[in-house]
């Protein structure tokens, strides 16, 4: 496929209603995110009135798939384990076909609840059985379960598998269809950089993709990331999934959307 042949409407577009229309209730921003053509991501479920969000008339794409727990010691993972077996059924209430993973819980800070100076080998062999683990619970439920790349150096310092490397070599190893990758690009160019390569490495693996600009975290355009070549990168990849905007706005929280929008229509 080449750019010439660019697919209409390529990407399903979605936007963290934790983030934009802040001074509404969630409720009222999920149907502004509704009116404006995008899906809708949430994250702590506990902190929701899931039958309001179900009768919201959202369309949703992903949501934090557990409560607490980790995944690389037994302890932690055995609590990761029963919290998202608590959060499917709060999934299928609201129509969520993606629950949201991370190496450990984060706090209201976004800080790691587990910190960690460094991962070791017994470490890895944890976390494989634990996201396992995950994906037996993912297949019997009828749900996909997504591990999200974090950025060490600014939002979630001492955060054990943040790099895009280590979600990558953790999902590909476990190769299986109810896990997948949330490939974040904000914090994979504050960690990482190469983008559209990360892309290309990750694609087999991808069940969403999250954006925003660095620095600030703010929507494409406001920043360093060229999101337009990516969008082009991805299309040409064969990439149709979601694209997740995961950003505080600059200014005026339609012209986040709409500059959003305009990044990733090719």
């Amino acid at each position: 496929m080449t750019e010439e042949h660019a697919r209409p409407e390529a990407f399903t577009l979605a936007v963290c209603a934790e983030m934009v229309f802040r001074s509404l209730p969630v409720t009222d921003r999920l149907k502004r995110i509704t009116e404006l053509g995008f899906v809708a991501e949430i994250w702590d479920w506990t902190k929701h009135d899931i039958p309001a969000l179900a009768r919201s008339g959202a369309t949703f794409s992903s949501m934090t798939g557990y409560v607490t727990g980790t995944l690389a010691d037994d302890d932690g993972a055995n609590e990761l384990i029963r919290t998202a077996r608590l959060s499917i059924p709060v999934a299928k209430e609201i129509g969520c076909p993606r629950l949201n993973l991370h190496g450990t819980g984060l706090d209201g800070q976004g800080l790691p609840v587990v910190r960690s100076d460094g991962v070791t080998g017994a470490m890895w062999l944890k976390a494989r059985d634990t996201l396992n683990r995950i994906a037996d619970l993912g297949e019997e439920e009828g749900v996909t379960f997504v591990l999200e790349n974090l950025n060490e150096a600014v939002d979630h310092p001492k955060t054990p598998f943040a790099k895009a490397a280590d979600t990558i070599a953790l999902v590909s190893a476990i190769d299986r269809p109810s896990l997948k990758l949330n490939l974040d690009l904000y914090h994979a160019q504050i960690g990482e950089g190469n983008l559209i390569e990360l892309c290309r490495q990750a694609l087999p693996f991808i069940g969403e993709i999250q954006v925003a600009d660095v620095p600030g975290r703010k929507e494409p355009g406001t920043g360093e990331i060229n999101y337009p070549a990516i969008a082009r990168a991805l299309n040409v990849m064969g990439y149709s999934g979601v694209i997740g905007l995961e950003a505080w706005p600059s200014e005026d929280d339609e012209l986040a959307l709409s500059r959003f929008r305009q990044a990733f229509t090719l």
